[in-house]
């Protein structure tokens, strides 16, 4: 792992913070990428952004990482939302793909989320799918203002969902030997949650309804960063295209 390099995004905080510590901790260069508090400073919300981020990580790797993982995102019901959690990972990706190509062990995986599977509003899915990022705002915009902001989120994490299954297994991905993988984590204790989800006992118990977790509500953060450490390790050789659900056991209650 000292020989290995990898970016995350969204380090500054939460689940970004705690992967990219777990990854520094085993000895590894870890390019830390955030709006605030890192070596890479990138509002993945917009092209610019997008495009420094890339510029900026080639610069800083030198043109050779080994491993991508993209965690960046928010929870607002807001059209921002859509652009950072599907247009702005997918370009955190695609940007960063041809240095993971510089790499004999590449990997890559993006942060998902169990309530994809709870619930979705279909245009924001296929906008997003259809790369066709205004529509997909529009759409986001519709829905809040039709008083189902809360949607938007689950909606921007099914549309990475699909899209990474169809990637993963094509050329650009596992054809070029780089595996890509998803970690989709259920309720988990960051800063973030006990300020929204957490923060109201009615709101929380709503949520633990909705998305039951056996082995414990809320979830220790260190559990998915560790998860999401070892999908880019050179131990992960033969998984891809996986949404690997960090959830308590909580997607397997709701399809058993």
């Amino acid at each position: 792992m000292s020989e290995r390099t990898y970016v995350v995004t969204g380090a500054a905080s939460g689940i970004g913070a705690a992967t990219a510590d777990h990854l520094a901790a085993t000895g590894a260069r870890v390019i830390r990428c955030d709006v605030r508090d890192a070596e890479v400073i990138a509002d993945l919300t917009v092209a610019e952004g997008r495009e420094r981020l890339t510029s900026q990580v080639r610069a800083a790797s030198g043109g050779r990482i080994d491993g991508v993982v993209a965690v960046a995102g928010v929870g607002l019901p807001s059209p921002l939302t859509v652009r950072l959690n599907f247009f702005g990972t997918l370009a955190t990706l695609e940007g960063l793909r041809p240095l993971l190509t510089e790499s004999d062990r590449p990997r890559a995986v993006a942060v998902s989320s169990l309530s994809a599977i709870v619930a979705a509003d279909e245009s924001i899915v296929e906008a997003c799918l259809a790369l066709d990022e205004e529509a997909a705002a529009t759409a986001a915009t519709a829905v809040v203002e039709a008083g189902q902001g809360r949607i938007v989120y689950p909606s921007s994490k099914r549309a990475l969902n699909q899209w990474l299954r169809s990637a993963a297994v094509g050329p650009d991905w596992a054809g070029a030997g780089i595996p890509l993988n998803a970690v989709a984590p259920g309720v988990v204790d960051t800063e973030t949650a006990r300020r929204t989800l957490l923060a109201d006992p009615a709101t929380t118990e709503l949520v633990a309804a909705a998305m039951p977790q056996p082995l414990g509500f809320p979830g220790p953060v260190s559990a998915v960063a560790s998860l999401l450490a070892w999908t880019v390790s050179a131990d992960n050789s033969f998984m891809t295209g996986q949404i690997l659900y960090a959830d308590g056991g909580a997607e397997a209650a709701l399809r058993s």
